[in-house]
């Protein structure tokens, strides 16, 4: 057997910023201090994670539409969470994004490099990534990744060169499917047609493009992808490459998630919980890893326009009799989650109001 490498120093950890290097490494035969999050990676598996099938809200029969209406409107109460399927993307385009994505990963660490986020507002940025734990030390997570701003301004690395094309039509495809589901949310919640679309501004709504390389990690429990989190936006897509390693928390307890082939994991997300007043969950999910195999996920987040202010929609609101969230302009919350300013803090929990 290997002998177990040393702690590595932060000098160290600035010269490999990439964790696939790491991962590939012989003398890896343990996970690095910097890395050590200790968690317990087993999730349980449900057959009763709700699936939403897309064809028929378009084109089913009023019998159809109102029991998938129905689906819908119980997945996002109930779980916040939901496997979308027949969504009408061809499986050739998710897997064009994937491939692309992986060719990303597979540049030389240089032309990675020149991402590395600098400010929150960078449209593009990419490197692995690091959070502060319950002991407030920061912890590095056991992934590589790019994010970029797709919409309503597209950005993206200019390597590989089949990515551009291969994003602007996923980001086309997945705005759309997003869209109608917002329409049908929209009518489940009892608003007026067109009032989601016109008070968040969806015309210029924002999407961010996240790809995220999980590579094999020797001591998989000591060591986490990404720790439980919500996400900003109003509803986030997620697609893999057929390897498993995200979970949901239901009821107090992790669920691996199991999808369908060519389906599409869909998750509401924190905007949606401030629109509906709570009536919906953002729900926390995270990513584990194994020792096994490369994971690779991509992620579509859907959100309201940069300058959309986000609040309890009046209606709700005077169904309810208060707001529970105070209002905030939709990119000044992203970027606020992406400084990693709250130090582990919610945003939602920034921005609910208390009760007296």
């Amino acid at each position: 057997m290997a002998p177990a490498i040393a702690p590595m120093k932060p000098s160290d950890i600035a010269e490999n910023s990439f964790v696939k290097a790491l991962a590939e490494s012989s003398a890896l035969s343990s996970v690095p201090s910097q890395f050590a999050f200790a968690n317990d990676s087993r999730g349980s598996h449900s057959d009763s994670i709700p699936i939403v099938d897309f064809s028929l809200l378009v084109s089913g029969t009023p019998d159809q539409r109102a029991k998938v209406l129905q689906d819908l409107d119980n997945a996002c109460r109930e779980w916040g969470f939901f496997v979308l399927v027949n969504h009408g993307i061809s499986e050739s385009l998710l897997k064009d994004i994937i491939d692309a994505s992986l060719e990303y990963f597979e540049l030389p660490e240089e032309d990675k490099r020149r991402y590395e986020a600098k400010s929150p507002s960078d449209p593009i940025k990419s490197g692995s990534g690091s959070v502060i734990n319950t002991a407030n030390h920061r912890v590095h997570l056991w992934r590589d990744f790019v994010k970029s701003y797709v919409h309503p301004e597209f950005h993206c690395p200019d390597k590989p060169k089949k990515l551009r094309d291969v994003l602007v039509e996923f980001s086309e495809k997945t705005r759309s499917v997003a869209r109608k589901l917002l329409q049908d949310i929209g009518q489940n919640l009892g608003l007026e047609e067109g009032y989601i679309d016109e008070v968040l501004k969806l015309d210029s709504c924002f999407q961010l493009y996240a790809a995220n390389y999980y590579p094999p990690c020797p001591q998989p429990d000591q060591a986490i992808g990404l720790p439980a989190h919500t996400d900003h936006g109003l509803l986030t897509f997620l697609i893999h490459n057929g390897v498993a390693g995200l979970q949901i928390q239901h009821n107090g307890e992790w669920f691996n998630t199991n999808s369908p082939h060519n389906s599409i994991l869909v998750n509401t997300a924190d905007h949606l919980e401030i629109l509906s007043n709570g009536k919906y969950k953002s729900v926390r999910h995270r990513a584990v890893v194994n020792s096994e195999a490369t994971r690779i996920s991509v992620v579509m987040a859907n959100g309201a326009a940069p300058d959309a202010i986000v609040r309890p929609a009046g209606p709700l609101v005077e169904q309810d009799g208060r707001a529970y969230y105070h209002p905030m302009k939709f990119i000044e919350y992203v970027e606020t989650m992406l400084s990693n300013r709250l130090e582990g803090r919610s945003n939602l929990d920034c921005i609910k109001i208390q009760d007296d």
